[in-house]
């Protein structure tokens, strides 16, 4: 059944059903979670979604299972180059490339990630500002000034490694900037509505980030992941709301609904110099324009199965999506008692041959 899964899912990845895709290999995965290229072909839908730490993780998956696959390397640099990793990505690639000479991919790819490289060591780190900066000289008598304590004081009080957040709907994503921190040392611990990370270094005080965080978070689908440069956390949301700030403030708790609109509210509306627009009057033209509309020959044909499809049962939907897809194109049925339990040959019109298609 794994293999069946996995068509499916190619066939879907075809067609830019890219969340589908990846529903259909998670699936295949659990059926055979040995299997290197399953986890190679999630990455590169997960990078379609833009889920970049996603595909990251497929990779080195794929690459544990299997080191000599370079599409493994490929999709890690990929992914990477697009979390801002260049050097992690670039290791990636030079490594794919020499299993896989003649690839233009590669050598493409590492020459971004060398042209990005070089930008960005252009740019003096504010830790190497930070280390020129000498300690005050103390006066003889070991009595340190009101100015100095208070100077000493602050650089104490100053984090170890900086943090910033953004947001997505559904999602906060909180990253830790500390460069070359290796994965066992890092633990996060996530509660109801608290964040609390720790990074513990051979000969050195241990990190601790702690706070009650601005909204409540599911804990089961919160997860992190250790980069060569920061520590990215990504916190799932338990409400559709924007958080004005990571932390939890009694005068800030001002919450917006990001969630789309119930039927019959009404819509959000935005200061702006052009003339209002009726948008659920242009919506309703729109439907009643896509209903009225006649259609000949395929296209008409189309429409009826995808009116099908919209108002059918998941029985229903599962015998469109299976026959489909199992016979090429040639079967649709929406009988799944019959189909089900076996798989669905091609029927091509006479005079007319079935051919696989092979990705």
């Amino acid at each position: 059944m794994a293999s069946d899964l996995e068509a499916r899912a190619k066939e879907a990845f075809i067609d830019d059903h890219f969340e589908l895709s990846v529903e259909l290999y998670t699936q295949a995965i659990a059926l055979s979670p040995k299997k290197a290229e399953l986890y190679i072909d999630r990455a590169q839908a997960n990078i379609k979604l833009g889920h970049y730490t996603e595909a990251v993780a497929d990779a080195n998956k794929a690459i544990e299972l299997d080191p000599s696959n370079s599409k493994a390397y490929l999709r890690k640099g990929t992914a990477c180059l697009k979390l801002e990793e260049y050097q992690t990505a670039k290791v990636a690639l030079e490594t794919g490339s020499a299993m896989a000479s003649g690839d233009s991919r590669f050598s493409s790819l590492i020459k971004e990630c060398e042209k990005l490289i070089a930008e960005e060591m252009g740019d003096l780190p504010q830790e190497s500002v930070e280390e020129t900066v000498q300690e005050p000289v103390l006066p003889t008598n070991n009595v340190v000034p009101v100015s100095d304590q208070l100077h000493q004081a602050t650089v104490e009080a100053k984090p170890k490694f900086r943090h910033e957040f953004y947001q997505k709907p559904e999602e906060v994503v909180v990253t830790i900037f500390a460069k070359g921190i290796p994965a066992e040392s890092v633990a996060v611990e996530f509660g109801e509505q608290i964040l609390s990370v720790t990074i513990n270094l051979p000969d050195e005080d241990a990190y601790r980030f702690q706070t009650r965080l601005f909204g409540k978070i599911i804990r089961e689908k919160c997860k992190f992941l250790v980069l060569s440069t920061k520590i990215e956390i990504r916190l799932a949301k338990a409400e559709p709301i924007t958080w004005t700030s990571l932390e939890f403030k009694k005068d800030n708790r001002i919450t917006q609904s990001i969630s789309v609109p119930a039927s019959g509210s009404q819509r959000p509306s935005y200061p702006s110099s052009k003339p209002k627009r009726d948008w659920d009057k242009i919506e309703a033209e729109v439907k009643k324009e896509e209903k009225d509309e006649k259609l000949d020959g395929d296209a008409a044909l189309n429409k009826f199965f995808r009116d099908i499809y919209k108002d059918a049962d998941e029985d229903t939907r599962r015998a469109m999506q299976k026959s489909f897809v199992e016979s090429n194109g040639t079967v649709l049925s929406t009988n799944w008692k019959e189909v089900g339990t076996k798989k669905v040959e091609g029927s091509p019109p006479d005079g007319m041959e079935l051919k696989k298609w092979e990705i």
